[in-house]
């Protein structure tokens, strides 16, 4: 039997990530592309951090989502390791400081070594650029992109008509 191989991989330095990261594994199954999920501490395990960022491309995973917290420095250590767009999900954690030190650990990359870099906790978005980015070379993610965009789409429509019944001096500009 022929088990096709991952795409994403979505990596997380703590189990407690997981809260955050699996908005992303939602997303990339909603989109039908094929990810892995793993755990891997830049600090508590830098031997698996490097066999993993090594050997990411011998898996056929094509974009990597990394999230971590606090001092953050999986996504930076794992982006200086692999030839792979890296997607880094700053992440609030207990002993963050509101979470500047995960968004500044990952955003403040040295030139040379890029980082894309996403909101504080927005691994929704981080896993829609990471479809994006496989979208542009495969027609069927694209497909399925423009399929959750018109959703996105209907759903804030239907927002305004809910908003124009209930609330009849509400403003709109927009006449159809």
């Amino acid at each position: 039997m022929h088990v096709e191989k991952p795409l994403v991989s979505i990596v997380m330095g703590s189990r407690s990530d997981l809260a955050v990261m699996k908005e992303a594994e939602e997303i990339l199954q909603q989109l039908g592309i094929r990810y892995e999920l793993t755990l891997v501490s830049a600090h508590r395990t830098p031997d698996r951090m490097f066999e993993y960022a090594k050997t990411a491309h011998e898996r056929g995973i094509k974009i990597i989502i990394a999230g971590a917290g606090g001092a953050a420095h999986l996504p930076g250590m794992i982006a200086a390791l692999t030839m792979l767009p890296v997607i880094g999900v700053p992440v609030k954690s207990s002993n963050s400081i509101d979470g500047w030190d995960s968004i500044l650990s990952i955003l403040q990359m040295p030139n040379g070594i890029p980082v894309a870099t996403v909101a504080l906790n927005a691994s929704r978005n981080a896993a829609l650029l990471a479809a994006q980015m496989i979208g542009a070379f495969e027609p069927d993610i694209l497909e399925n992109l423009i399929e959750y965009r018109n959703l996105l789409t209907a759903k804030v429509n239907e927002n305004i008509e809910d908003l124009r019944r209930h609330h009849p001096n509400g403003f709109d500009s927009v006449k159809e």
